[in-house]
């Protein structure tokens, strides 16, 4: 398993993973040993395991070695969304394990309804790794998603003419079996109005070793088929993860990327265009910037709205439009998501915009 080993620098801890697992390994051998427990995780890095079982008494860990690998340093960006936080814990009545009302919009266990032209099908509780951050964390752990509720599901959407697009979330769908996910994205691709399959999935991050040749020959069978990704921080961005999207990109797969704005991760605009940048080049095209949702235990990790315009403020401008994505805020109450923009038109007349440019500088606009 890993190991770390401390060492001063700039006066703050860091640490430096030396894997001596095998990251060549298949993924079910790396996600057999993923450090589960935090007794586990003192043996590798410095923790207090007995206030980490506070946390993951109500919420499960899960760190594989590969993710494992990924770490620079204690309280680091990659850190920060894999190990334990006793700040899970805060109590805050502002926020709620289901703030999003995805519960009382299930028709059917496991799938959402929200949207008249599509519906979100949470086909697994399970992920490589679970994030710190995760909006679901109220549900996602070792219990699996039982095969009559995959089967409701389906002809939930069957039943539905206005369906045209579904998407296969949880947990990661790509933590099911092959012969299972095949069998799933079979069924829904027999549905007439289904028009398009979107697939939500952390592995090619988390977990890259996952994507394989066998599943990539699945999935070239039901096209249109689109894989977004959650890639939160240019670290995440390695050669096996370039490999892995690379596999699914080559097999005529869109990619994009739906990142989570996080304090203390990737809340630093120079950060986040590093990230947008290295996403382009693995032919990953960054979709959404998620800010992060008023779930509980995550207030931790929660920005301002003015920080995330910030960002979009920087990225506008100084790289092409193809490396930004929609800011979005997922509303409360289940409203839905709603992109949220720079305030770019400063002033209005009847002839005139008067509007601010990416750099500052105003320039009128006739109408």
């Amino acid at each position: 398993m890993p190991m770390i080993c401390p060492h001063d620098g700039e006066n703050r801890a860091r640490a430096v993973i030396m894997s001596e697992f095998d990251l060549s390994s298949s993924w079910q051998r790396l996600l057999a040993a993923s450090i589960v427990t935090p007794e586990a995780l003192a043996e590798n890095v410095p923790v207090d395991a007995a206030s980490l079982r506070q946390v993951t008494q109500k919420y499960p860990m899960r760190i594989n070695p590969y993710f494992m690998s990924l770490i620079a340093e204690t309280n680091g960006p990659i850190w920060r969304q894999c190990v334990p936080d006793i700040k899970e814990l805060e109590q805050d009545e502002t926020l709620a394990p289901d703030a999003l009302r995805e519960e009382p919009q299930s028709p059917t266990p496991n799938l959402i309804h929200r949207y008249p032209d599509r519906v979100l099908f949470m086909v697994s509780n399970q992920c490589a790794m679970y994030c710190r951050h995760c909006m679901r964390k109220r549900r996602v752990g070792p219990v699996r998603v039982p095969d009559a509720d995959l089967d409701r599901g389906v002809a939930y959407i069957r039943s539905q003419p206005g369906v045209r697009e579904v998407i296969l979330s949880g947990g990661d769908p790509l933590l099911m079996a092959d012969d299972l996910l095949e069998r799933l994205l079979s069924g829904i691709h027999r549905i007439p109005q289904v028009d398009v399959i979107r697939i939500h999935t952390r592995t090619p991050c988390a977990l890259p070793q996952r994507i394989t040749s066998d599943l990539v020959t699945i999935f070239r069978r039901f096209a249109p088929l689109y894989i977004n990704i959650q890639f939160n921080h240019p670290d995440e961005i390695t050669g096996a993860a370039e490999t892995a999207c690379g596999m699914l990109a080559d097999a005529g797969i869109p990619l994009g990327s739906q990142t989570v704005l996080l304090k203390g991760v990737n809340d630093d605009p120079d950060v986040m265009m590093r990230l947008m940048r290295k996403l382009l080049k693995i032919r990953v095209r960054p979709y959404y910037l998620h800010h992060a949702d008023p779930i509980e235990g995550t207030r931790h990790f929660r920005t301002s709205l003015e920080t995330g315009k910030r960002i979009m403020n920087h990225l506008r401008g100084r790289m092409s439009g193809m490396g930004v994505p929609y800011y979005m805020i997922d509303l409360p109450g289940g409203g839905g998501k709603i992109p949220v923009l720079p305030d770019y038109v400063k002033r209005e007349s009847s002839s005139n915009l008067t509007i601010r440019n990416f750099a500052g500088n105003l320039y009128d606009y006739p109408l």
